[in-house]
């Protein structure tokens, strides 16, 4: 279960600097929160969702979580522009007994945005071998 507040260091910015979000919604299937300290005309949500289909050992459940931030253009400074980015996991709940493979896909795919082949240190400025590809629309 997700805290009310996420105020401890569960989310930073690229600085490493902890950002505090409070809850705004939530939902049978979904939770979202905002930035604590969001102007109105720029929204910084960060949601997670669930949804499962199939049944028995085919159920699969599709969770996703997701930050949404709202920032003006640096080229046209009027224009309000949205930057998304999401996690989206697919895992077969109906025919895995344990949440051992689930954890170590998710530790690949963490471990690929936030460090580089030469060091052990997390990385939040988008250095990360997987984040740098994503934001330089490199391969």
């Amino acid at each position: 279960m997700l805290p009310t507040a996420l105020n401890t260091n569960e989310v930073k910015n690229s600085a490493g600097v902890e950002q505090e979000f409070s809850r705004l919604s939530t939902s049978d299937r979904q939770l979202v929160f905002c930035l604590s300290t969001e102007p109105p005309n720029a929204p910084h949500r960060l949601s997670i969702s669930h949804s499962e289909t199939g049944n028995g050992v085919a159920r699969r459940r599709r969770s996703v979580v997701r930050v949404d931030k709202t920032v003006f253009g640096t080229v046209d400074v009027t224009k309000a522009e949205k930057i998304s980015a999401y996690v989206v996991v697919d895992l077969p709940v109906g025919n895995l007994a344990t949440t051992a493979e689930f954890a170590n896909v998710i530790a690949n795919l963490n471990s690929f945005l936030s460090t580089t082949g030469v060091a052990t240190t997390v990385l939040f400025d988008g250095t990360g071998s997987g984040s740098a590809a994503l934001i330089n629309g490199t391969l």
